[in-house]
């Protein structure tokens, strides 16, 4: 199995930042992709960033040039770096771990964290 824990969340000022980690452990293989989504009140879970264990990013277009993901494989740790931070920003953000290309197993193919609420006040 696998489990991710969150940590980093809270309440900023507007324009101000945080920074999320996001530990991973259990059956955790070499190739896998490591990401944040959020999901805000009454909207759909949407991608935030990932990162693959080659180092490929990704991002949502509202956070390009304020959020910088980034990971540590030796610690299976992924970090989220979120600057300038928006009230539009307001979500619970949670992890994930994305072993899928390795393994079909349900147990170890999709994993999320429990979530952490980032509150941005205006």
């Amino acid at each position: 199995q696998v489990r991710l824990v969150e940590s980093g969340g809270g309440l900023v000022a507007a324009g101000g930042s945080l920074r999320l980690s996001c530990v991973a452990s259990g059956t955790i293989f070499s190739i896998n992709t490591m990401g944040w989504f959020r999901q805000a009140p009454g909207k759909q879970r949407e991608l935030v960033a990932s990162m693959t264990s080659y180092d490929s990013t990704n991002y949502a277009d509202s956070v390009k040039g304020r959020f910088t993901i980034s990971r540590d494989n030796a610690k299976n740790t992924v970090y989220l770096q979120m600057n300038s931070l928006k009230p539009e920003d307001t979500a619970v953000y949670y992890c994930n771990l994305d072993q899928r290309v390795v393994t079909d197993s349900r147990l170890l193919a999709l994993s999320w964290g429990q979530g952490t609420q980032v509150t941005v006040s205006s």
